[in-house]
């Protein structure tokens, strides 16, 4: 690979919001095509995309249910395969990308030591919900301590991960049985016991939201809050506890009580800064007991 435009973005959409289109405008001036894979949006969200699937360069799945973020990516990257491309892009539709993000991102691949073994490289971004570097250092610009463009990490979000399709063919797909969350941990972790690398560039390449966070005054601290909805909070419940199960090496259940410790953690943040506390504290309880069963797929209704 080298240049952009042999990349293919994959964009996941769920009832996109008017903006979309500006989004996906600088997507294209990134990337030479885009596949957008739909999870069943409304009818007027449909038509959005029908209209910018009028442009060549864009193909649209339309699956008419939601079928999941793993599935999802998995059909837009097979599509992206049928096209003639061996490079993907995965990206969310909230995110935005700067300008030159990938050729910045190929560049620093081309530049990594052992970039056979690399099985996804992820971008920094910005939290658009999280304005200032003192409040999500994480994610910002490089430390002056360490001058490497990139960082070895345990793993990164979907969005914004270049991805090999060589490498993906030897990792396997995204796990479908997981649905949503965790969706992208579990396949880093997945490379990452076969062997494989995951980095990410240490400046932010795009704006993108985790949640819908906000900030809440404590006793001499802030402290953040997703406000994910219940169904969400079932899934982070429930997959985070199966990967602390099949890749933490905690045996003799140890792995179901650090992922209960967890879990608590997430009753006291609902509990004290976000609404809907019933309905979210039933899920990740449900959450984390069918975790502990290994009883995955959809949420049952």
């Amino acid at each position: 690979m080298s240049r952009a435009g042999e990349v293919c973005a994959v964009l996941i959409s769920y009832h996109p919001d008017e903006e979309l289109p500006a989004r996906v405008a600088r997507v294209l001036r990134e990337a030479g095509a885009l596949v957008i894979v739909d999870n069943g949006s409304d009818e007027a969200a449909l038509a959005m995309l029908r209209e910018l699937a009028r442009d060549p360069r864009i193909a649209l799945i339309a699956n008419g249910t939601n079928l999941g973020v793993a599935q999802a990516l998995n059909l837009g990257i097979a599509r992206a395969r049928a096209m003639g491309y061996r490079w993907v892009l995965l990206l969310d539709q909230d995110s935005v990308l700067d300008e030159g993000m990938l050729a910045a991102m190929i560049a620093l691949r081309a530049a990594y030591p052992a970039a056979e073994r690399l099985a996804v490289m992820g971008a920094g971004f910005r939290d658009v919900n999280k304005r200032t570097e003192a409040e999500f250092p994480c994610q910002g610009e490089r430390s002056s301590r360490d001058s490497s463009p990139w960082e070895e990490v345990e793993s990164v979000i979907t969005s914004g991960s270049l991805i090999s399709l060589a490498t993906h063919d030897a990792i396997g797909p995204f796990r479908t049985e997981l649905f949503i969350d965790y969706v992208d941990s579990e396949y880093c972790f997945r490379a990452r016991s076969l062997g494989y690398r995951v980095i990410k560039t240490r400046r932010a390449l795009m704006s993108h939201a985790i949640g819908a966070a906000t900030r809440h005054r404590g006793i001499g601290v802030h402290k953040w809050t997703s406000n994910h909805s219940p169904d969400r909070r079932y899934y982070i419940a429930r997959n985070d506890t199966v990967l602390l199960r099949e890749y933490s090496g905690h045996r003799h259940g140890l792995w179901a009580l650090k992922s209960f410790g967890r879990r608590l953690r997430d009753c006291r943040r609902v509990l004290l800064y976000e609404r809907a506390k019933r309905a979210k504290l039933a899920a990740i309880l449900e959450g984390w007991w069918h975790g502990v069963r290994g009883r995955l797929g959809p949420r049952p209704p």
